[in-house]
């Protein structure tokens, strides 16, 4: 029998493997997943039984997801509560919305409402923010000023220049006494062991969502906390696509230009934005949170009227908010549809919706980069180019630099700014979060920046997409392959 064992050592590791590869594709349909996704895992399980295993231990198994839904519990029955009343008084706030601008867009408000709970709130002023050096100066004014509570929450946060500033300004805000509440990826974030220490000295609480044995070599695993969230004193919110890292900042001499977009916000949606943050809290800390003084939740005069959802999803949400919210404003839009993404790998859905779109005489355009940070995220989006511009869709590549912002604006009445990429992680698999705005004034001016985008960019002409070369096809394709687990 020893003997066997030596000489078929081979044959006998091959066979096992490709009978835990079998399992696991017989697990993978009973699961009962979307058929792309099967048909992916299944393709690599068969013809690359080593790599198909680790592929799906990494990315497909659920042990994480549940994981999540049965510790991330729901927050204190209070606040929920308290989020209930809302839901009730804002019923005479969709009706007031829709006699004075959006019509049929009201259902928009309706359904994200109906699938997560999240409340229309009217009172609100808007900033949008571009770039990473503006938000960064915002930002630091406004967390020196604070003097209950730092609430942060990002997927991406390095101790390079930019980072120590926010670190160090959060340490001392913590010797003054003030709460600081720090939560970071523990994939996305670069943190040293001394400013770890550093912080933990200082009085900062200090969690990682999810740690993971070996963050550097996990890349793209399942289930990350994509959100970047900033909240000072329950006053003021900071949400959209800036992570704290030199890369997002331009500086005179950088190499590469960072073209991204953020939103500062003040009134009743920083509610909604607490209480996101404090349910992932109480997630990440183990802890429950008792204690849901004023002091989060402080009531301000209403000095603008900008009326603002906050759309929460990922594996803990029945829904995918976000994408339902976003499919919806594009198969009721009635003028324009402009669409600003750094990741373009859609599903079907989506697809589907903009080439009815612009089927149906909607002028759709799609602002992607010219040059992406992944190579295969670039190749698997332009697999999908084709389908566009078989509807006559305008497809713009950003040249200046790279373009990481995650924006939506639809007939001068609907936007969305966030940390949603149009792509399958974002809508099924990382915890996102988006502000969705029904202004006039903010929808034209973010139009107004999507139009000064598109001066930095060239529009692909579909009759040399089309002729491209038989390499670059087979790359696509490839690519597309993968497109499911990107």
């Amino acid at each position: 029998m020893i003997e066997f064992l030596k000489n078929n050592w081979f044959v006998i590791i091959i066979s096992i493997n490709y009978l835990l590869a079998i399992s696991a594709v017989i697990t993978i349909l009973f699961r009962n997943l979307n058929p792309t996704k099967t048909l992916t895992y299944i393709i690599v399980l068969v013809f690359f039984p080593f790599l198909g295993l680790l592929v799906y231990y990494l990315f497909g198994q659920e042990y994480r997801k549940n994981k999540i839904f049965n510790r991330k519990n729901v927050l204190n029955q209070k606040i929920i509560k308290s989020l209930n009343e809302d839901l009730e008084q804002n019923n005479k706030q969709l009706k007031e919305l829709q006699d004075d601008f959006l019509e049929d867009k009201i259902r928009l408000a309706q359904l994200l409402q109906k699938s997560d709970k999240a409340p229309l709130t009217r009172c609100n002023s808007v900033e949008i923010i571009k770039n990473g050096e503006n938000k960064f100066k915002r930002l630091f004014e406004d967390i020196k000023k604070a003097k209950h509570h730092l609430h942060i929450e990002y997927y991406i946060v390095k101790d390079d220049d930019i980072g120590t500033q926010l670190l160090n300004l959060l340490c001392e805000k913590a010797k003054e006494g003030l709460e600081v509440r720090l939560s970071v990826d523990d994939v996305g974030a670069s943190i040293s062991r001394k400013m770890k220490h550093q912080l933990k000295s200082a009085g900062v609480e200090f969690y990682s969502f999810m740690p993971v044995l070996f963050p550097k070599f996990t890349g793209r695993m399942n289930y990350r906390n994509h959100r970047k969230i900033a909240i000072i004193d329950g006053a003021i919110g900071y949400v959209g696509g800036i992570n704290v890292a030199d890369d997002y900042v331009n500086k005179p001499g950088k190499k590469l230009y960072w073209r991204d977009t953020h939103i500062r916000l003040e009134g009743e949606a920083v509610i909604t934005l607490q209480v996101q943050f404090l349910t992932n809290w109480q997630f990440v800390s183990d802890s429950k949170i008792e204690d849901l003084s004023k002091e989060y939740f402080p009531n301000k005069k209403c000095e603008d009227t900008v009326a603002v959802q906050i759309a929460a999803s990922g594996p803990d949400t029945d829904w995918s908010n976000i994408m339902d919210v976003i499919f919806f404003a594009i198969t009721t839009a009635d003028d324009y549809v402009y669409l600003t993404t750094p990741y373009f790998i859609p599903n079907d859905e989506i697809i589907m919706a903009l080439q009815i779109a612009s089927r149906s005489g909607i002028d759709v355009r799609l602002l992607i980069p010219d040059e992406s940070d992944s190579i295969i995220a670039k190749h698997a989006t332009n697999s999908y180019l084709q389908r566009l511009f078989n509807a006559n869709i305008k497809v713009y590549r950003y040249t200046k630099g790279f373009i990481h912002a995650k924006t939506m604006v639809v007939d001068n009445v609907f936007s969305t700014i966030g940390t949603s990429n149009l792509d399958y992680r974002s809508f099924n698999i990382n915890f996102e979060i988006n502000a969705v705005i029904y202004d006039k004034d903010k929808s034209k001016e973010l139009k107004f920046i999507f139009m000064e985008d598109l001066k930095d960019a060239i529009e692909m002409n579909p009759e040399e997409w089309k002729n491209r070369s038989k390499i670059q096809k087979l790359k696509e394709a490839y690519c597309k392959l993968w497109a499911p687990l990107l």
